[in-house]
């Protein structure tokens, strides 16, 4: 099991926070207090309000419980003179504050982000809404089921007829404030540069649409679907089955074949059969074309078989193969407890359970939950930690991260989407590329040369074509290392010390490096060694089996079209990454941080998994009576969402529908329409949006989270995302295009290395290098 870190010695000790929000924003101090920050969370007397909420375990919120681990609390009383003058001075001394609601709690108080912001130019001041401050959407309220609704995930989300299926409620909500803390921590990093705060007016909207399964990004539908005019694809999933799931003797399992040695390894699993003997079934074109035919024959091979069997003969020859676990099963596994990635801690006062630990690593070690949620006011309202240094600088930074160089090694979407991430904001990121081995991402279509999610992923990139395994390529590689700040990657654990460079060899040649590394099942544990994609993570995390609908038959799961949990496993691996990097720029030593991404899953669900361990341990838990419903409206397969969350909703719906059938209501009614009229009552609603749908969205159109991306390999311009948030004194991402393999090789050698010509052509001789040659 993994030591569990110090929260003296972790990357923000230095850091504080100022928490005033509630159930919206409650997960981005969570985070930040896992990483060591000292977050003082200001309630009122009596507590907060979402220490109520559901699902509770005696009568303790098992959703506040886990968000507000790690936390202090403090009560004050906004009636009073005294306390109002308390909140803030301890504003004015904090580092971060971050409220949640439109209007925030700081209202009460007097105050509010934005007034904070100009009243303490150091501070950096986060409003979470649900939409943002202003817009013509700004007053309407989201639920889970509301933002799947308008961010296109409901809409790739069920069979290929029939009701969309809702993803499970909870992911949605974690990976705004994923998204929330990534947008804050980077503006702090710019404040420890040039003394500068900000204001940032997060919408829990955008931060779903950027992080969750982007329409317009890093493997986007949208960008998959899109023709050269702005027409998209509006039917339903059509690849539910690209990962198909089987029955076996004691459940389901999962099997992802991609590369042809994948195919080869089933096919000799099988037997052999003759039917499948033609060399054409080593491309996914060949075998989808057969997949009927094909999965039969697979589905005859595991029925007979039990899970376990089944995943060890497919990982022994190869195939990647995962069990489909319920959320009970993946707690009760061996490897979460191994390494640590589960903890038992006090939910509610002399009640203890099993919950999510967290999901960082830290050199080695465990950050995550040690303290469980505090009582109301049980600390003083002062702070605890040392304050942090507020530099002044004669040139204000543009971006965060200027100056910063990085090496990314990074593949696909999680750790492709990570190097982009800090690029955008500045750093001068370095991709590491092989012509032996290519990004999955390079794959281009017929007729392309380079592919749409490419071009979203590494804007703002530079490309160097480096063979490591190469003697004078690792040469190159040890040279850039020395006078880098952090090294991406995300391989197969072990990979990177098997290519000579393990987190103590980066040590060797800059003791200040950070490494920053993320894989499917993290660096330890008897699941590490395991083939990880999406789907297969999913499947073992629990996540697939309650990706499905009441209505759904046996082994009928509904996740196949989504990338969860890649975004946001890169988004939390950019979280470890920029703490360490403030931990350096604090103390001038580096760090290791490994994120799983199987951790990363759960713990976006953890207070399902909360649930589930309190029931199985017996404990009495209420459960959530909200009901979020997926319901038909005028138009060809037109939808809408409608969340009822207590007997106020309820009698709101009464009201407007009467005492007829919800769906019968809808039905016959335009969706947005029905999102506006039931919005006004207070309900949260909303229409299924497409892809095409999220560009003409008023809201989107006001607050302007995407803009226009020219490539000059590409006819029109792509859409693409501005930035994290909306800052105030943060300039937007940049739009340089994403680079051809190899396209910076002798600029960055030269440079950076200060390598001759003639030294740059002998190493491309010798294949140590490569460049890319324009066509004549």
């Amino acid at each position: 099991m993994l030591d569990v870190a110090d929260p003296r010695r972790l990357p923000l000790a230095p850091l504080r926070v100022l928490d005033l929000g509630g159930a919206e924003s409650d997960g981005v101090g969570r985070l930040l207090a896992d990483l060591g920050a000292d977050v003082l969370k200001i309630e009122p007397p009596g507590g907060a309000a979402a220490r109520r909420d559901a699902p509770r375990v005696a009568d303790t919120s098992v959703r506040f419980a886990l968000q507000n681990a790690n936390k202090r609390s403090a009560v004050l009383d906004a009636s009073r003179a005294a306390d109002r003058e308390r909140l803030i001075e301890l504003a004015g001394a904090a580092d971060i504050v971050v409220d949640g609601g439109n209007p925030g709690a700081a209202a009460a108080f007097g105050t509010s982000c934005a007034a904070l912001s100009q009243r303490f130019p150091h501070l950096v001041a986060l409003s979470v809404t649900d939409f943002g401050t202003a817009g013509p959407r700004a007053s309407w309220q989201a639920t889970d089921a509301v933002l799947y609704a308008l961010s296109t995930a409901l809409s790739r989300s069920g069979p290929t007829t029939g009701a969309p299926v809702l993803p499970p409620i909870g992911v949605a909500s974690t990976t705004a404030a994923v998204q929330a803390t990534w947008a804050a921590l980077a503006a702090y990093f710019r404040r420890l540069r040039d003394g500068r705060g900000d204001y940032i007016d997060f919408s829990r909207f955008e931060g779903v649409l950027q992080a969750l399964d982007p329409p317009y990004g890093s493997e986007g539908q949208a960008a998959v679907g899109r023709k050269p005019t702005t027409e998209l694809w509006r039917g339903r999933p059509r690849n539910q089955q690209i990962y198909p799931i089987f029955a076996c003797r004691d459940g389901y399992v999962r099997i992802c074949l991609l590369s042809p040695r994948q195919w080869r390894g089933m096919f000799g699993w099988l037997g052999e059969p003759e039917q499948f003997a033609d060399p054409k079934f080593e491309t996914i074109a060949a075998r989808y074309a057969v997949s009927r035919e094909l999965n039969s024959v697979i589905a005859e091979l595991v029925k007979d078989q039990t899970m376990d069997e089944l995943v060890a003969e497919g990982q022994a020859r190869g195939v990647p193969i995962a069990a489909v676990l319920t959320p009970a099963q993946t707690l009760s596994s061996n490897h979460f407890r191994d390494v640590g990635a589960l903890t038992r801690t006090e939910l509610a006062p002399g009640v203890q359970t099993v919950v999510p630990a967290g999901p960082f690593v830290v050199d080695g070690s465990r950050a995550g939950l040690t303290r469980g949620a505090p009582t109301p006011g049980a600390h003083d309202a002062v702070w605890a930690a040392d304050p942090s240094p507020h530099p002044g600088s004669d040139e204000p930074v543009s971006r965060p991260f200027e100056g910063m160089r990085i090496l990314d090694l990074g593949v696909i979407v999680a750790g492709g989407e990570l190097g982009r991430l800090f690029a955008d904001l500045g750093a001068e990121v370095i991709k590491i590329e092989s012509a032996a081995y290519p990004d999955g991402l390079r794959q281009t279509p017929p007729g392309m040369t380079m592919s749409r999610s490419w071009a979203l992923t590494h804007r703002n990139e530079y490309s160097l074509g480096l063979d490591l395994r190469h003697r004078d390529g690792a040469a190159v590689f040890a040279r850039l290392v020395a006078e880098s700040d952090a090294v991406f990657a995300n391989f197969k654990p072990g990979t990177l010390a098997s290519l000579g460079f393990s987190y103590e060899k980066l040590r060797e040649l800059n003791p200040a490096i950070v490494l920053a590394e993320s894989s499917a099942f993290g660096a330890t544990g008897p699941w590490s060694a395991r083939m990880g994609y999406g789907p297969l993570v999913r499947a073992t995390t629990g996540v697939t089996s309650l990706w499905t609908s009441s209505d759904a038959g046996p082994g009928e799961f509904y996740d196949a079209t989504t990338i969860f949990p890649d975004h946001v496993s890169a988004r939390i691996t950019a979280i470890a990454a920029l703490a360490a990097l403030i931990q350096r720029r604090n103390t001038g030593t580096g760090a290791q941080v490994h994120i799983s991404q199987a951790e990363a899953a759960v713990n976006q669900l953890a207070p399902v998994y909360a649930a589930a361990a309190a029931r199985a341990a017996g404990l009495p838990v209420a459960d959530d009576t909200a009901v979020h419903g997926v319901y038909p409206c005028a138009g060809e397969d037109e939808w809408c969402v409608v969340s009822v969350r207590d007997d106020a909703d309820r009698a709101a719906l009464a009201a407007v529908v009467g005492d007829g059938d919800l769906a019968a209501w809808t039905r016959t009614r335009d969706k947005t329409d029905v999102a506006d009229t039931l919005q006004q009552a207070g309900i949260p609603a909303a229409p299924m949006n497409r892809a095409v749908d999220v560009l003409v969205d008023p809201q989107v159109q006001f607050r302007g989270p995407f803009t226009d991306m020219e490539h000059p390999l590409f006819d029109a311009p792509m859409p693409t995302e501005t930035g994290p948030a909306p800052y105030t004194n943060i300039a937007p991402a940049q739009l340089r295009p994403a680079p051809m393999p190899g396209e910076h090789t002798r600029e960055i050698c030269q440079k950076v290395l200060g390598l001759t010509s003639e030294d740059i052509d002998r190493l491309i001789t010798q294949g140590a290098l490569f460049a890319h040659q324009e066509r004549p």
